[in-house]
C-alpha cells in the first residue's frame, strides 16, 4: 500500500539524512542514497520487495465484504468539520493489505463480517449494506461497548475490537490522520536562547561570544565545516 511505503520512506529518509550529514559522505554517495530512498527500496531486500508486490496484487475481500468494511470504518471514524473520515483516508485498503500481510487476521475478520451480516438479516431482515445508517448504529452499539454487551454478542465484540484497532491504526498513520492529531514527530526547531524575561528575572545575560557563536538564528541550520586542526572554518 502507498501509505505503508510512504511511512517507510519517511522514516528511512529521516535516519539516512542524519547519517549522511554526520558522517560527511561524498556528494555521489548522498545522491545514490537519496535515489534508493526515493524509490522506496531503503532497507528492503529483493525477496521482501517480491512479497510486497504479490500482496499488493492479490485480493482478499469480496466487493460485498469490502463495502461492509468501509461502512464500519466510517462509523468508527466518520468525517467531521476537522478531518476526513476513515474511508476517504484509505482505511479500507489498509485493512485489505493487513489481512493479506498478516493471515491470522483473515478468519476473525471474515468471520466477523459474516456474523454482522447475519445479525443484520436477523434484526432488520436485510443486509448490513442496505439497512439505514440509524439501523447500522443500533447493531454496532450492541458490540461496541465490551463492558455492557450481552453474552450472545461477545463474538461480535471481539470482531469489533479488532476492527476498531485496525481502523484507528490505518487512519492515524495516514497523512490526514497525522494532521488530525497534530503530531509533528522529531523535527528540528528554532531555539533562540533562554527568553529575555527569564534571564532578566535571574539577573543574567548572554555574553557577546555566546550570542555570536550559539544564538545566530541564520546560522543554526548550517553544517559545520571543520579544519584539519579541529577548528571551525565555516
Amino acid at each position: 500500500m502507498d501509505r505503508r511505503e510512504n511511512i517507510k520512506v519517511l522514516l528511512a529518509g529521516t535516519v539516512a539524512t542524519g547519517f549522511l550529514i554526520s558522517s560527511g559522505c561524498a556528494p555521489d554517495d548522498i545522491k545514490k542514497s537519496e535515489s534508493i530512498i526515493a524509490a522506496g527500496l531503503y532497507g528492503r531486500t529483493p525477496k521482501e520487495i517480491e512479497v510486497d508486490s504479490k500482496l499488493m496484487a492479490d485480493t482478499f475481500f469480496s466487493d460485498h465484504e469490502k463495502k461492509i468494511v468501509s461502512l464500519i470504518s466510517e462509523i468508527i471514524i466518520p468525517k467531521d468539520d476537522v478531518s476526513i473520515g476513515a474511508t476517504e483516508a484509505g482505511v479500507t485498503d489498509f485493512i485489505e493489505f493487513m489481512v493479506k500481510d498478516y493471515p491470522k487476521f483473515q478468519l476473525p475478520i471474515r468471520g466477523g463480517l459474516m456474523w454482522l451480516e447475519n445479525l443484520s438479516w436477523a434484526t432488520f431482515d436485510n443486509s448490513f449494506v442496505v439497512i439505514t445508517p440509524e439501523q447500522r448504529i443500533i447493531l454496532v452499539d450492541k458490540i461496541a461497548w465490551p463492558d455492557t454487551a450481552e453474552e450472545d454478542m461477545l463474538y461480535g465484540v471481539k470482531f469489533f475490537n479488532l476492527m476498531r484497532n485496525l481502523v484507528c491504526t490505518g487512519f492515524f498513520t495516514s497523512k490526514e490522520g497525522i494532521k488530525d492529531i497534530g503530531y509533528v514527530g522529531n523535527r528540528p526547531n528554532q531555539w533562540d536562547g533562554v527568553p529575555a524575561e527569564v534571564l532578566k528575572k535571574h539577573g543574567l545575560s548572554y555574553d557577546e561570544k555566546t550570542l555570536k557563536e550559539c544564538l545566530k538564528i541564520e546560522d543554526q541550520h548550517k553544517i559545520v565545516q571543520w579544519g584539519e586542526k579541529g577548528n571551525i572554518i565555516g
